[in-house]
């Protein structure tokens, strides 16, 4: 059992041995200031309830496929979990859990402490951290936090001041993506939730359907309200989140055009080539020379910068 006041882990200790197997802690290392833990999971669970904690919790998918059904207090979501999924769970936000995998599913699990969160959004200043905007951000996608959830299982023997920095850098990463983007504002909760099921289905063919049903709307009033409040459309905003996670990959990862167009939701790496030489100016292999070897002649080709 965890024993300090800095996190409030007691629940996810003593997960029943039938459903979860924690195979890795990083208390048994001595970190105090940030807990990893790498969960084997049973193939199949019908009921796993997840009581809501103080701290900032992030789930990687690090193997296995799994359909996931999750019921909360915003209703019931499904998505399919495979290597690479990231989710962020939001404090006191309980949930319970159902779900069926074709193979062994096994996740890293980081807690980063409410402290340290708010810590760092009191240093950078600005609104109160908004956890709903952030837990879309991060189910979209993030090269940066899929390859350090990945790491840190590896890097205990560090002590506890890695952890504290890994804390550190976790937070102010997450509480800094985003800023400056246009988002719907709270006067806009529905258009909110649809904007949060096409950042987290991205990589899915969510319909517009699918969007506005969540935000219960009609689609012919979610797209006029969508417009109103983010200044463009679903369909444009979802073109936009693929786009700027496909240059994020192209930058970042070795991984070929044709698994990073799967992963951004394009039907096929012609789609991700034609949608990208529009909205960038290059072609993503060219894009990812560029970025590899720097611009030649100091200009960024294309209709717009590197961000």
């Amino acid at each position: 059992m965890f024993d300090t006041s800095d996190f409030d882990l007691a629940p996810y200790a003593d997960v029943a041995a039938d459903s979860v197997r924690r195979t890795h802690s990083s208390w048994d290392a001595g970190w105090r200031s940030m807990i990893v833990q790498r969960f084997t999971h049973a193939r199949e669970v019908e009921h796993l309830p997840l009581p809501g904690t103080t701290d900032l919790h992030l789930v990687l998918c690090a193997a296995g496929d799994a359909l996931m059904r999750t019921r909360g207090g915003d209703g019931t979501t499904r998505r399919r979990w495979t290597p690479g999924r990231l989710e962020l769970l939001a404090p006191a936000r309980p949930v319970v859990r159902g779900y069926r995998s074709s193979a062994t599913l096994v996740t890293v699990q980081v807690h980063v402490p409410r402290a340290t969160v708010d810590r760092t959004a009191a240093h950078l200043g600005g609104p109160a951290p908004d956890f709903d905007a952030l837990a879309a951000a991060v189910a979209a996608g993030d090269p940066v936090v899929e390859h350090l959830l990945r790491s840190l299982p590896s890097v205990e023997a560090a002590g506890d001041l890695y952890a504290e920095s890994a804390a550190a850098f976790l937070a102010t990463h997450l509480l800094t993506r985003g800023r400056g983007e246009r988002l719907p504002g709270p006067e806009h909760a529905a258009v909110r939730r649809g904007a949060a099921v096409l950042r987290e289905r991205m990589a899915e063919q969510v319909t517009l359907a699918e969007a506005a049903a969540e935000a219960h709307l009609s689609v012919y009033h979610f797209v006029r309200v969508f417009r109103d409040a983010t200044g463009e459309t679903p369909y444009r905003y979802l073109t936009r989140l693929r786009i700027e996670r496909a240059r994020a990959l192209l930058a970042t990862t070795a991984l070929p055009i044709a698994r990073i167009a799967e992963r951004c939701g394009f039907a096929s790496p012609g789609a991700l080539s034609a949608a990208f030489l529009r909205e960038v100016g290059v072609r993503p292999s060219a894009y990812r020379k560029i970025r590899s070897t720097g611009p030649q002649s100091g200009a960024w080709p294309g209709p717009e910068a590197p961000s």
